[in-house]
């Protein structure tokens, strides 16, 4: 594999398709077992530097800014503005050290779209396709910006037929990807710029009640004594982090769209870190913001939003009512689109593995060069969670139920990457994390599948291995039980479609 120096120096040269060769040497060999390669991209290579910031910007601003920050400091929680704060920055800690992972696993497979299910399906080939099977599974079944969006909307008082409108809106988007990839990405890169500003927006107005230029009499009372009252409960703090976790979902949204960047090493290496510091920083200064106008022990007692609150105190009554459905709105959208766009590739991957039923179609970017299929799945599966009328407590509940597997396989991934360099002793990627940064986000997992053992917790870790025992029946059930049944095995071709998609299929060969 080519050192950074060279490939760096070759993509500037312009040279791309020796850049792409030079690039690919190597991957096939690495590429054990799973999906074929595909040199050039049927989604083409429209995933710049800009749109790699944008993507992931836009993923990680969603909807959890607006709750966070006022339901970690609850009773139930951390208590204290300081311990809240405190999480924040553990928060940010954690996710750029697990940025750092999901990089070094981007360097060693520079032609791959899909992110964990690729990165699962090469450091575990064996049980084959059961890691990347599992992985789709649970991040369908618990697609959390859909789940947290209806849940803002009932927080903040919509009807609920405002869930026409919600599908409306999941239809939009699923029809701006379908027609046109280039499109569906410039469309994320101005709802990143959007929500930054809005970000923006909190931030100085947060600088303007600190300063004591708005009616809110006492802006400094909550950081006085800040860490009053904190929490020393474990559980505490391990639901505060996965609050915060949560928040920061869609810093490695870009790895997803790996095989659509002309020089995806650097490009993430670079701009996944802009992106991750950005967020961080307006983070961090909204979470302050809040503090700032509304005091800790209303934010303790009131069911209303932590942001409502804030915009409440700041600008009244009338001001917040107007403007508080718009701030959430254009977040959840900017939120769901980015989320769809890498939701779609990693279905893509799983079909290319040869794993789901007639893998062609869902492999096919025919005729808009964009992953139909895909696209239609997520939005059936996205309508059916929308239109669907559980109680309010039980978006939450899934919330923090996706949590628990989420943290399950990235505890795998990070002992995966040790595999995957042993596997490959010699070789160094052209990015390459720190040992530190690979055991810290480790250890953050293990502490968060069992730093809680509450009765609710425990729900949790049921359910949770439960939705993964599923994936592991099913898996039983497809590769073991019906080929010994019916005295069959299975044979992979690899199959190029017209359109220049690579796949694997299954076929079934009789037994003799």
């Amino acid at each position: 594999m080519a050192d950074s120096k060279s490939l760096n120096s070759l993509f500037r040269s312009g040279d791309k398709e020796a850049f792409r060769d030079e690039v690919v040497a190597g991957v096939h060999a690495e590429n054990v077992g799973g999906a074929p390669v595909e040199i050039n991209s049927p989604l083409g290579r429209e995933v710049g530097s800009f749109t790699v910031t944008a993507v992931n910007i836009s993923m990680m601003i969603g909807t959890g800014i607006f709750v966070t920050p006022g339901s970690i400091l609850k009773v139930h929680f951390l208590g204290s503005v300081g311990a809240s704060l405190m999480v924040w920055l553990i928060g940010i800690v954690i996710s750029f050290a697990g940025l750092a992972v999901y990089n070094e696993f981007s360097a060693w497979f520079p032609n791959r779209s899909g992110s964990e299910v690729v990165y699962l399906e090469q450091a575990y080939p064996k049980p084959k396709f059961l890691f990347p099977i599992s992985f789709a599974v649970i991040s369908v079944l618990l697609s959390s910006p859909l789940v947290m969006l209806l849940y803002i909307l009932t927080a903040a008082g919509s009807p609920v037929t405002e869930r026409g409108i919600a599908v409306a809106c999941l239809a939009v988007v699923a029809i701006t990807i379908l027609i046109s990839t280039k499109w569906s990405l410039r469309i994320t890169n101005l709802l990143a710029v959007v929500k930054t500003i809005i970000l923006l927006f909190v931030v100085i107005t947060g600088l303007v009640v600190l300063g004591g230029h708005t009616s809110v009499k006492d802006p400094h009372a909550n950081f006085r004594n800040a860490f009053a009252g904190t929490s020393s409960n474990g559980n505490a703090w391990s639901s505060a982090l996965i609050k915060v976790i949560f928040s920061f979902g869609g810093y490695t949204n870009a790895n997803n769209l790996v095989n659509e960047i002309p020089n995806p090493v650097r490009t993430l290496k670079i701009y996944s870190n802009v992106a991750l510091a950005i967020v961080s920083v307006l983070y961090m200064l909204s979470a302050v913001a809040f503090f700032a106008a509304v005091p800790k022990e209303e934010i303790r007692k009131s069911s209303l939003l932590t942001a409502a609150l804030f915009f409440e105190k700041v600008f009244g009554n009338h001001a917040s009512a107007r403007a508080l459905p718009a701030l959430v709105a254009i977040s959840a959208i900017g939120n769901i689109l980015a989320f769809s766009i890498g939701h779609v590739r990693i279905i893509r991957e799983v079909a290319r593995q040869g794993v789901l039923p007639w893998s062609s179609f869902w492999t096919s970017t025919y005729p808009f060069a964009s992953p139909g299929g895909p696209v239609l799945l997520s939005f059936i599966l996205s309508t059916v969670i929308v239109i669907a009328p559980p109680a309010k407590d039980v978006f939450p509940f899934i919330v923090d139920l996706q949590s628990y597997p989420t943290q399950i396989f990235l505890l795998f991934m990070t002992f995966g990457l040790w595999r995957i360099r042993r596997q490959h002793r010699g070789e160094k990627p052209v990015y390459q994390a720190w040992n530190i940064a690979i055991a810290f986000t480790a250890v953050v997992a293990v502490f968060l599948i069992g730093g809680d053992v509450s009765f609710l917790w425990c729900t949790y870790i049921i359910v949770g291995i439960g939705l993964m025992g599923l994936c592991g029946v099913y898996y039983v059930v497809w590769m073991k039980f019906l080929p010994r049944l019916f005295h069959y095995r299975y044979e992979v071709d690899t199959v190029t479609l017209s359109d220049g998609s690579v796949l694997n299929e299954l076929r079934r060969v009789k037994l003799d």
